[in-house]
């Protein structure tokens, strides 16, 4: 896992300073504490921060091969097998690490290298000879790249924002459509960015760029699709299912180094785990983090599923409440980023990485086959939906919830409003409010009348009806499955993942998206995701030779962060405080009052507003830090 960065100018030729391509990596350093490398041609200069995973002593990077030259972040799991098939074509290698096969790939190949390749990557690839620089994300964006076309005509690009912020001629003006779309999300799209100008390359996609010519728009080389159907009865598909998983992990166990598992107890790393100690000869290590809070802690089960499989186990009790690490992840994420989990994150991965450099982790479950509660409500309101009459639901239901009272501090069952108000709409509609974190209505509230108008209409839950509605699906559950494939996995999930990882120098990888299990799981008949009112059904019930069914089957827990007690609590002062923050009254963007009332409401007990105030303060945070 490395740090790269580089600069390209696509018009003419001139000279690149080195001293920038230094300065950008230097600002990655955290990506890659093992080495560092710079390259520069007329034109064009690409830098590189190593985390030294395979082939520890070669393979420095950028590396060169005749006109090619190669600055790569990320892991090619089946690089053995393609360096036999390059060799076979009379390709001679002089490392023993995946980097070079991307040279000679290139060579054979083209861009049509891309569909080749099992793994996660961002790469930049110059060639010389056709003088292009090709830039490449893989299938899911498990690793992140940026870039921005700069005032000199270059083509800046780096891992982080951080990179590119480095670069003296970057302009930081903020963008006022993504603060909207983070105060709806919690996190910032991979089609936006807090800085104008800066692009994020998205998941699946590559960007080809030719001399002369300019800089065009990305292209998709990869998609998801819903569209057909795995025939074939339960068991059967099951064990193929089993059998995918199994080769997903196993091919994710290749390293030079200490490597372990991420073990929460749930369902997800417990299968990992498993797998895992079906495979290795020697004891897996495994990493647990817990809370001194009862229901918040899952150090037994995960206690349960490393006796069952002898693992060397290591579990540490962390405070929920470490203040300490706000401007921590502030500084890591560069933009802001309210996923709470990301606390917790950041905290097992500084416990894995006492012992191992590699740690692989259960992502992408919840989103490939269902797990998450969301899918189950979302399949009830459809049956009702497709009960009633459009025109009589949408007036009976949206009347109803816009006069029920939004009771955050009644029990449950009585906090109706939000299933009012998605039944009084269609179902893409109410998905993409579901996935937010602050509604509409309350965005409108808080941001400005300026900030409003430069908005001119663009509203966050836009993205998420159109992917919806363009999915290559077949019912609503499809979907909204793709939809979270495309937006949330990208732009929460795996950014948090890699981040939090990288902040401390470990590599995470991800079993469970390797890209032929995710594809089969999208054929897989809708009850066999989701049965009964039980998500992630089929892997559970493939899964019983391995877990206890009081893994398998227990509540849903995650990483849970007491974010609304904190700002009745320890965090009070940060939440009066927002309303006075000079960063957030100069940036015009908030009404300011409503900041000032959302806080008291909250402080008082009148309202539940934890997760939208833990939203400002990051945002406050990030926007100091990123425009001072």
């Amino acid at each position: 896992m490395c740090g790269i960065a580089g600069i390209f100018h696509p018009e003419t030729p001139k000279p690149v300073d080195p001293s920038r391509i230094a300065a950008m990596i230097a600002a990655q350093a955290h990506r890659g504490p093992d080495g560092e490398g710079i390259w520069t041609a007329p034109g064009v200069g690409l830098g590189h921060r190593r985390l030294s995973i395979i082939d520890l002593d070669g393979s420095p990077q950028p590396m060169q091969a005749g006109a090619l030259t190669i600055t790569y972040n990320g892991e090619i799991y089946n690089f053995a097998e393609l360096r036999t098939e390059l060799e076979r074509k009379g390709a001679r290698f002089v490392t023993e690490g995946d980097t070079e096969v991307l040279l000679h790939g290139w060579r054979a190949w083209g861009p049509a290298l891309l569909d080749r390749l099992n793994g996660m990557f961002a790469f930049a690839l110059h060639d010389a000879d056709q003088g292009t620089l090709f830039l490449a994300r893989d299938r899911m964006g498990v690793k992140p790249l940026h870039y921005v076309e700069l005032s000199d005509g270059s083509l800046a690009f780096a891992s982080e924002l951080k990179g590119l912020l480095a670069h003296p001629l970057l302009r930081r003006v903020p963008d006022v459509t993504a603060v909207e779309d983070f105060l709806a999300y919690g996190y910032v799209p991979d089609d936006a960015c807090l800085v104008a100008g800066v692009r994020k390359l998205p998941a699946g996609h590559f960007l080809h760029v030719q001399r002369w010519q300019g800089v065009p728009r990305p292209r998709r080389w990869w998609s998801l699709s819903f569209a057909d159907r795995a025939g074939g009865s339960a068991k059967a598909l099951g064990e193929e299912l089993l059998a995918r998983m199994r080769d997903g992990v196993r091919s994710r166990m290749v390293a030079d180094v200490p490597l372990g598992a991420f073990l929460s107890g749930g369902v997800d790393s417990s299968a990992v785990v498993a797998l895992m100690a079906e495979a290795s000869k020697a004891a897996v290590k495994t990493c647990t983090i817990g809370f001194d809070e009862a229901g918040h802690d899952e150090r037994a089960h995960a206690a349960l599923v490393a006796q069952r499989f002898a693992t060397d186990h290591h579990a540490q009790v962390v405070r929920p409440d470490d203040f300490a690490l706000i401007d921590t992840l502030v500084h890591h994420f560069d933009e802001p980023f309210a996923d709470g989990s990301a606390l917790a994150t950041y905290q097992v991965a500084a416990l894995a990485r006492k012992s191992v450099t590699v740690a692989l982790s259960g992502d992408g479950a919840d989103e490939m086959l269902a797990g998450y509660r969301r899918y189950r409500f979302q399949a009830a309101e459809e049956r009702v939906r497709g009960m009633l009459p459009d025109r009589w639901r949408r007036a009976a239901f949206g009347t109803l919830g816009r006069y029920y009272p939004k009771a955050d501090w009644a029990p449950r069952p009585l906090r109706a409003k939000a299933t009012l108000l998605a039944l009084g709409t269609d179902g893409d509609e109410a998905y993409a409010r579901a996935v937010g974190v602050t509604s509409p209505e309350l965005r409108a509230q808080l941001l400005s009348a300026e900030a409003r108008r430069v908005l001119g209409g663009h509203r966050a839950e836009d993205r998420y009806v159109a992917a919806m509605r363009a999915a290559p699906a077949r019912d609503a559950l499809d979907r909204a499955q793709y939809a979270d494939m495309m937006i949330w996995l990208p732009g929460d999930i795996l950014t948090k993942v890699d981040r939090t990882s990288m902040a401390v120098g470990l590599e995470a990888r991800e079993p469970l998206l390797d890209h032929r299990l995710v594809e089969f799981c999208a054929t897989l008949p809708a009850g066999m995701r989701l049965h009964g009112g039980e998500g992630k059904w089929l892997m559970k019930r493939s899964l019983e030779r391995y877990l206890p069914k009081e893994i398998l089957y227990r509540p849903k827990m995650g990483f849970v962060t007491p974010i609304s007690a904190w700002f009745r609590g320890a965090l009070a002062s940060e939440a009066d405080g927002l309303a006075r923050s000079r960063t957030l009254v100069e940036s015009g963007w908030l009404d300011m009052a409503q900041v000032a009332r959302l806080a008291d409401a909250h402080r008082s007990g009148r309202a539940d507003h934890g997760r939208t105030l833990w939203q400002l303060l990051m945002l406050e945070r990030s926007a100091k830090r990123l425009f001072g």
